[in-house]
């Protein structure tokens, strides 16, 4: 599945990186503590986080990730968002928990092992 796909099927919106939504998903993280997402997170994934400030996108662009997915309604703050947008590191939120969100992946299937 590919970000496009799944903002339609999440109702997401997009903040950022609306040039990269073909991007495939190989699955997702989710975390708030920017040294675990480091350490755990893989290329590719979406990642689900409550964090708005502008170390979210240096960590997103150096593991790769297909996305990074705001939640519980939070926008990212002005200085993210300009740093996303030149990075085109696609920014979606979310009205959904973490909890939530991560339940609605996996039943996608986003995540599940082979």
């Amino acid at each position: 599945m590919n970000l496009e796909e799944l903002i339609k099927i999440l109702a997401l919106k997009v903040k950022s990186g609306g040039e990269n939504l073909a991007k495939e998903i190989t699955g997702g993280y989710c975390g708030d503590l920017l040294s675990d997402v480091m350490a755990n997170s893989k290329a590719g994934s979406i990642w689900i986080t409550m964090q708005v400030h502008l170390n979210i996108v240096a960590i997103a662009s150096l593991k790769e990730h297909a996305a990074i997915i705001l939640v519980n309604n939070r926008e990212p703050n002005e200085d993210t968002l300009k740093k996303a947008i030149g990075e085109k590191i696609p920014i979606l939120t979310s009205e959904l928990t973490a909890f939530e969100l991560a339940g609605k992946l996996y039943a996608l299937g986003i995540g599940k092992s082979e």
